[in-house]
């Protein structure tokens, strides 16, 4: 008599890491359900992975152009720490001696700190900018900021009340705007992406996931 082999294909149960069939519901060693959230969770932190309901709709950074104002009162600042620098005042003040001397030195010394922490502060806020970053999935809104000391939060979709787009003109011409979101979230009721690009995909995104997760949990948002 000829038997058949038969190749079945298998995995490794999440909770005791036996070997059992890949179609397998429940695991035959250790009698847990395969098919639970606890097991998809188990799964997908096993595989590096994210859970299949919390694929990525959405990921995104803040645009530089977030700078544009801060880079133009820098350069205010600059031009006024440069004309400090260059001006004589101590001849406006008609000083003379170790006066002359004394505000020559200090003009100099105040003009080239100001300059300093002027770009001091740019730089930091923009590795502020670069170090934050977003990301939507159906069921909820994550991002992480922080350049020392990393912060990552998030927000349930269903607590997304009403969203607004914000687009300057030069906003419009560089690609860029802000999504606004008023949310019942206490900690953060209203929530920014910052001068993120795509922002029309990203708020067409938004309000349709709120619409299904508020249907999906019955949740009503009272005015």
């Amino acid at each position: 008599m000829c038997m058949t082999k038969i190749d079945l294909k298998t995995k490794l149960c999440p909770f005791c890491a036996e070997v059992i069939q890949a179609e397998a519901v429940k695991c035959r060693f250790c009698n847990e359900f395969l098919n639970t959230d606890k097991a998809r969770a188990i799964q997908a932190q096993a595989d590096g992975e994210k859970k299949p309901d919390e694929n990525v709709l959405f990921e995104a950074r803040p645009s530089l152009w977030a700078m544009a104002g801060a880079v133009v009162r820098g350069l205010i600042v600059l031009a006024a720490a440069v004309l400090l620098m260059s001006y004589p005042v101590e001849k406006l003040l008609r000083l003379s001696g170790q006066g002359a001397d004394f505000v020559g030195k200090w003009r100099i010394v105040l003009g080239l700190g100001l300059a300093i922490i002027v770009v001091i502060l740019l730089v930091f806020k923009g590795l502020r900018l670069r170090m934050t970053r977003y990301e939507v999935t159906m069921d909820r809104i994550e991002w992480s900021r922080g350049i020392f000391d990393r912060k990552v939060d998030n927000l349930d979709m269903f607590r997304v009340v009403d969203l607004k787009l914000r687009r300057s003109l030069l906003d419009c011409m560089v690609g860029v705007g802000t999504v606004v979101l008023i949310t019942s979230d206490k900690s953060d009721p209203e929530f920014e992406f910052e001068k993120v690009r795509d922002c029309r995909t990203l708020y067409d995104m938004i309000k349709k996931s709120s619409l299904d997760a508020d249907q999906k949990r019955s949740v009503v948002h009272l005015e």
